[in-house]
């Protein structure tokens, strides 16, 4: 829908949009940014209860967001921007923005009996997991969390495990009953990635919480697709000419969506289905499709478009040189999916659509971040299938030989968590550079001799 047009700049509020009063908050969402509302909250604010359902939001480590929402009573505009032109919508979702300072808040409304479903989008990096799956206790953040806790169930955290069992144990004093835990990352199983993460430290802070946890916590499992930009001031000029809404977070979108969940709510949900979402009873299939080809897709023009002097995906996909990289790759992958063929023949069309949109500029260094939490997961499943097949899997090893490149120095800056470990791995010459690289990966993979000569020559050819 399109919002108020008027000459004159108003401020964003609810005082200026009738029937946008605040719901009441039954979803805590950690970890708000840009995606969450185009997704999440875009989908709770379209359910037919949406009156019932409204989200206490709370940043990630930067309060930004909070501070720019709050003037604007949690609303914001959801502008969806398609090859033919932008469509303008204020969402009303977030009944509550807080910064991730106010620990306070967050234990209040996790203790509250009227919250039944927590979301998450934190990256793939803040599930603070140890190369095995595991929660990685050797990290100084997740020491301390448990440290903290231990000593007052209370005392303020800074990782996301260490938030939600803090959450958790004040709900379980509270007595508030049960709740179901909904990661949105890129990650396979992130259902069940979530549970072990929180068990673990849960155990490691009190172990009596974790039989709590088992009775009273669900944890669902999700596949999220939805391209969303980072915010520019060329997007606030846009909504402000549009609308005549001054919107100091307005959020750009693709029109495509989709998000699918496997799990128990155990206190309920919005009718998220009736807002286009699926429930299944195996995310998998749906989450392989999406993590190979069009996440897989992503890194891949991240690391390898940006050796090429592309800044976006759209300049990325409309190089004949990086368009046939994605065909190769897809063409590996594909027979590795479950799904049928016509669904992945479609998924694969539609992706090169939504890539091409010229009114999306989906920046190459923003997908480029964290290398080290995405390349497993999106190559490394189909390059050990092609590999026990007997085949060297040209695509895979390009995407790995890109990400290669990228750490010696080519493309766009890095940014990762492990920047420092891995820029030791490749300081020697390229073929140790790429076999370190493996083996940080998986260690067989290091002594894989045909599979490391390929990579090194998919490198040398990057840049041609």
């Amino acid at each position: 829908m399109n919002a108020i047009s008027t000459h004159a700049a108003t401020r964003l509020s609810r005082a200026v949009l009738p029937g946008q009063d605040p719901a009441p908050v039954r979803i805590a969402h950690l970890g708000l940014g840009n995606f969450s509302r185009a997704h999440q909250a875009w989908y709770t604010g379209r359910a037919p209860d949406a009156q019932d359902w409204g989200i206490a939001a709370f940043t990630g480590r930067s309060a930004s967001l909070a501070e720019a929402l709050a003037p604007q009573d949690g609303l914001f505009t959801l502008v969806t921007r398609g090859p033919d032109g932008d469509r303008f919508e204020v969402v009303g979702s977030l009944s509550a923005v807080y910064p991730a300072s106010d620990h306070a808040a967050w234990l209040r409304c996790l203790s509250a009996p009227d919250l039944a479903v927590v979301t998450l989008t934190v990256t793939e990096a803040g599930y603070c997991r140890a190369p095995d799956g595991s929660l990685d206790r050797d990290r100084g953040d997740v020491r301390e969390d448990v440290a903290a806790l231990r000593s007052d169930p209370s005392a303020r955290v800074r990782t996301m495990p260490g938030r939600l069992v803090a959450g958790l144990l004040a709900r379980r004093a509270a007595g508030a009953g049960p709740i179901s835990l909904v990661p949105c990352d890129n990650l396979p199983q992130n259902g069940r990635v979530t549970a072990t993460v929180v068990r673990e430290l849960a155990e490691a802070v009190d172990p009596t919480l974790v039989g709590w946890i088992e009775t009273e916590v669900s944890f669902v499992t999700t596949m999220v697709d939805r391209i969303t930009p980072q915010t520019v001031d060329a997007d606030r000029d846009a909504v402000l000419a549009a609308t005549g809404l001054a919107d100091a977070a307005p959020v750009v979108t693709e029109p495509f969506s989709e998000w699918v969940l496997s799990g128990d709510f155990r206190a309920g949900r919005p009718d998220w289905p009736a807002a286009g979402a699926r429930i299944v009873d195996d995310v998998g299939p749906f989450e392989e499709r999406k993590l190979w080809l069009l996440n897989g897709a992503h890194s891949l023009l991240a690391y390898g478009g940006t050796i090429r002097g592309h800044e976006t995906v759209a300049q990325a996909v409309a190089d004949p040189v990086c368009r046939a990289w994605l065909t190769q790759w897809w063409d590996e992958a594909q027979p590795h999916l479950s799904l049928p063929a016509a669904s992945v023949g479609a998924y694969r069309s539609a992706l090169l659509e939504r890539f091409a949109n010229p009114n999306i500029a989906h920046q190459l260094a923003q997908i480029a971040a964290d290398g080290s939490q995405k390349i497993a997961v999106r190559f490394l499943p189909v390059l050990r299938a092609e590999r026990a097949a007997g085949r060297v899997p040209p695509g895979a090893s390009r995407a790995v030989a890109a990400w290669v490149c990228h750490l010696r120095g080519e493309g766009t800056p890095v940014r990762d968590p492990h920047a420092e470990e891995l820029r030791r791995l490749v300081r020697g010459t390229l073929e140790e550079s790429v076999r370190a690289v493996l083996g940080f990966l998986d260690p067989d993979l290091a002594g894989d001799q045909a599979l490391v000569e390929a990579t090194v020559l998919r490198a040398q050819e990057l840049g041609r």
